[in-house]
């Protein structure tokens, strides 16, 4: 659903240049939060959308005609050195954060990194010290963990702190999804570790460690983990490339070693004293994008679905026996996070909203020269416990304690 036929923001809000690195998939949903931000918002600040950096010179002046960025460059170095870039949004695979993020903030500039912050524990504490040092010379940085900004999962938020499920028990959390179900699917960047740094594990598990984190308001302190690669051979992209053998349906198809995991399950222990569970995949048949989230407290339960995304479950534990159980909030009203500015109760958000908020949330914390969330920190914290899930995985499941913030 469009949102740029909405009013815009009022023209003395003074622009902020926002350069963006990398077009495909988070490119485009980043794309659309700049885009749709000050049109439906009232902020300080009104991105201007300066340029976009690929290194495809035909492939990225496309992007930036069919998404909105005034420029397109093929280097990122130069990006970063445009006077009407001040802050630097990275979309690219998680091998090349560390170095564009620590660039970006050495000069002058404010960061979003998309999730996970970095491919390696070593990586993300690089990336977290550039940030603590460009905050005391006045840039933030931010990590896009963006169902964050689902306003329904907003709500479980503020519900949680307000105290109406009590003291919180268990934090229990899936994503599932499908799209490496077909065994002849190419082995693309996703499946190698050099690239991506883990596979459903970063790719979606840090998602879910986030949310726990982030709803329970409490680091996880230990994990016990198993991971499993189902498919460990893929067909190289093209039916060729520098790695791999033989393989597949014909003698001229080439393939590569899978070097990422293809599911993880895993439980924890909450600093609170709450216990975790945690279930990621993306072999799971029928499951497109299953993110679902339940916490359990001495007073009550709370649900989520990403498929149901404007719909809440609330159990009031405190409730007459005879008619309790869970209801269904409909996360629509203005005063529900986020929708204030949105449309009439009882009309939907989607998916893409979530970006469009992220962007809000970070252009008011620029402004206000007030702390973003969640911080680079905050990525780092979730690195060391999916650093955890790898090494318990590795040593029979052991339980394996997480390095506190």
């Amino acid at each position: 659903m469009s949102n740029d036929t909405t009013t815009p923001a009022p023209a003395t809000a003074p622009p902020l240049g926002v350069g963006m690195v990398g077009y495909a998939f988070m490119g485009q949903a980043h794309s659309q939060g700049w885009r749709t931000v000050s049109r439906v918002f009232d902020l300080p600040l009104s991105p201007a959308m300066a340029a976009v950096c690929g290194r495809d010179p035909d492939a990225v002046r496309a992007a930036a005609g069919k998404l909105g960025w005034a420029a397109a460059e093929t280097d990122w170095r130069e990006l970063i050195a445009r006077d009407d870039v001040q802050l630097v949004d990275i979309c690219t695979p998680g091998d090349s954060h560390a170095e564009i993020a620590v660039a970006a903030l050495e000069a002058g500039k404010h960061v979003l990194c998309e999730k996970p912050l970095a491919n390696s524990v070593a990586e993300a504490e690089a990336m977290a010290e550039a940030a603590r040092a460009a905050r005391e010379r006045g840039q933030l940085a931010m990590v896009g963990f963006n169902y964050r900004r689902t306003p329904a999962l907003a709500l479980a938020r503020r519900m949680v702190a307000q105290g109406r499920i009590g003291t919180l028990r268990h934090v229990r959390i899936s994503y599932l999804q499908d799209w490496l179900v077909d065994p002849d699917f190419p082995l693309a960047w996703r499946l190698r570790r050099e690239l991506a740094g883990s596979g459903a594990l970063g790719d979606l598990g840090a998602h879910a460690v986030d949310l726990a984190q982030h709803l329970a308001d409490a680091p996880l302190t230990g994990v016990s983990a198993q991971t499993e690669t189902f498919v460990r051979e893929r067909p190289l992209p093209g039916g060729s490339g520098a790695s791999g053998g033989s393989g597949g349906s014909g003698a001229d198809i080439r393939t590569g070693a899978v070097t990422v995991d293809d599911a993880a399950l895993f439980t924890g222990r909450l600093a609170s004293g709450a216990l975790a569970s945690f279930e990621v995949s993306r072999v799971a048949a029928g499951r497109k994008n299953a993110l679902r989230v339940e916490l359990n407290g001495t007073l009550g339960s709370l649900a989520f679905d990403l498929e149901r995304l404007n719909e809440l479950e609330y159990h009031d534990q405190t409730a007459d026996a005879a008619e309790s159980g869970f209801r269904r909030i409909l996360v629509t009203e203005h005063d529900h996070p986020y929708l204030e500015a949105w449309w009439p109760p009882g009309h939907g958000l989607g998916y893409e909203h979530t970006f469009v908020h992220q962007a809000r949330d970070l252009l008011r914390a620029i402004a206000a020269g007030t702390d973003p969330e969640p911080s680079f920190a905050d990525g780092l914290q979730v690195q060391r416990v999916l650093a955890a899930v790898e090494d318990s995985a590795a040593k029979n499941s052991v339980y394996t304690p997480v390095p506190l913030p």
